[in-house]
């Protein structure tokens, strides 16, 4: 019962932070996606997983195994790490060396974990840089992709 409260409640903030973040302008804007983009995102998506909490089945359905454990220990520890280093690697190398030990750690050979970080960090860093227009950093690899 405790999940479906979770739930409720986190509907119900993603709904506050969609009103708040419902009239961010920025006076001068260089980016076409604008500043209440990735409010609204968040909002959506935590309004989304609320509301998965509250019509989802037992939670007895969803317990996570022990031998999923370490694999979502390394995921989580992948995660800090690229916190860590996204502005020091920039985004590409970052996402690489992150993807690696993620892919690993859920049964990936390295060789396989390693392409799909390279190909996740240079076709988002393509997504996001020439099609969105989102600056993200070029890190070490400045370099190659024009510094930022």
């Amino acid at each position: 019962m405790s999940d479906r409260i979770l739930g409720a409640v986190c509907m119900v903030v993603g709904a506050g932070m969609a009103w708040a973040a419902r009239g961010y302008v920025a006076p001068i804007s260089y980016e076409p996606v604008g500043p209440s983009s990735f409010p609204l995102l968040m909002a959506g998506l935590l309004a989304t997983a609320g509301a998965w909490l509250v019509v989802r089945p037992g939670p007895h359905q969803f317990a996570m195994p022990r031998s999923h454990l370490l694999p979502f220990g390394l995921s989580v520890a992948a995660v800090f790490t690229y916190a860590g280093l996204f502005q020091l690697l920039g985004f590409t190398l970052a996402t690489t060396v992150m993807a690696l030990p993620v892919g690993m750690a859920f049964g990936g050979g390295w060789k396989k974990s390693l392409a799909g970080g390279v190909g996740l960090g240079l076709v988002l860093y393509l997504l996001f840089d020439k099609l969105l227009d989102v600056v993200l950093p070029t890190g070490v690899l400045s370099f190659i992709f024009g510094g930022r």
